[in-house]
């Protein structure tokens, strides 16, 4: 069954996108406070453009359930700013050493690779922060220490960190499929899931039924996302994704292309995203929303 896109996608992903910027510009520190390189750094690393494809999947779960943009403004700006957090770390010569993201240098090109580590570190920590002090949540204090646990485990030991040790661990080596798919459960799809748990947390939502489909569908979602990417740095080009294409190949890691071929990788990333589909078209039409997302994941050009 063909994957069709979808305009409205992409309207939400600019809407939301959009609405997500501001919330990150109010709560990320002014550049013309001391110290002035860290906190501009941090601005840099977050405000420099992107997808903001996590902070909308917190808004379009939470609205399917009825909250109001601005009570998931804190919870959107959370994830995004672990993910930037994490593409500070990653870009680092230590790491996967890229000089481009997002179309620009890399924080670490501009600021100094020992600012680049503290913008990193502080980032994490106002991302706990930000989302510990939301005043306008409307969910009870047992969804608010759910939705704290549910950050902390998707970007520690158990989640992205966690994901990276094994890319790193795993460079050079040929991977088994299963190897490869916890590698990216913990790596990418750790946070694409939080992001979905934590719009539906916000918004109030206890139901166990519905957050173990919301779990299904973040699970592939999540690993949709990677194979994408995969399929992207070998297809596409630097400028187009606004970072350094043919990377995994010249740095010989295992990716789906690799170990599936680009068929199979396709076929792969097909059956995902209906996995992700069915698990939430059940739940009605205010999560249609979701259903559109998975298949922009899985066409997206960048």
């Amino acid at each position: 069954m063909p994957i069709d896109s979808d305009d409205a996608a992409v309207a939400a992903l600019q809407r939301w996108g959009a609405h997500a910027d501001a919330a990150l510009a109010r709560v990320l520190p002014d550049d013309d406070r001391a110290p002035l390189e860290l906190h501009k750094a941090m601005r840099y690393a977050v405000l420099g453009g992107g997808k903001r494809l996590r902070p909308v999947l917190v808004y379009a779960t939470g609205t399917a359930f009825g909250a109001q943009a601005e009570t998931l403004d804190t919870s959107a700006c959370a994830v995004e700013i672990i993910h930037a957090y994490s593409l500070v770390h990653d870009d680092l010569p230590a790491m996967d050493d890229d000089a481009l993201r997002r179309g620009r240098p890399t924080c670490h090109i501009v600021f100094g690779e020992a600012m680049a580590i503290l913008a990193g570190d502080a980032l994490q920590a106002l991302a706990f922060e930000v989302l510990a002090g939301d005043a306008q949540l409307t969910c009870d204090a047992a969804n608010h220490i759910e939705m704290l646990r549910t950050l902390a485990r998707a970007c520690g030991a158990d989640g992205m960190a966690g994901g990276q040790a094994f890319d790193l661990a795993a460079v050079g080596k040929a991977l088994v499929p299963s190897e490869l798919e916890r590698m990216h459960v913990y790596k990418t799809g750790a946070l694409i899931r939080a992001s979905v748990r934590l719009g539906a947390l916000a918004a109030g939502c206890r139901d166990t039924a519905m957050l173990a489909a919301l779990e299904r569908y973040g699970h592939a979602v999540g690993l949709a996302f990677q194979i994408r990417d995969d399929i992207l740095d070998v297809e596409s080009d630097s400028a187009t994704l606004g970072k350094t294409a043919g990377k995994d190949v010249a740095n010989a890691k295992p990716t789906y292309p690799a170990i599936f071929g680009m068929d199979g990788a396709r076929a792969h990333l097909t059956d995902l995203t209906h996995v992700a589909i069915e698990a939430v078209a059940p739940l009605g039409a205010s999560f249609a929303t979701l259903v559109k997302l998975a298949r922009f994941v899985a066409k997206r050009e960048a």
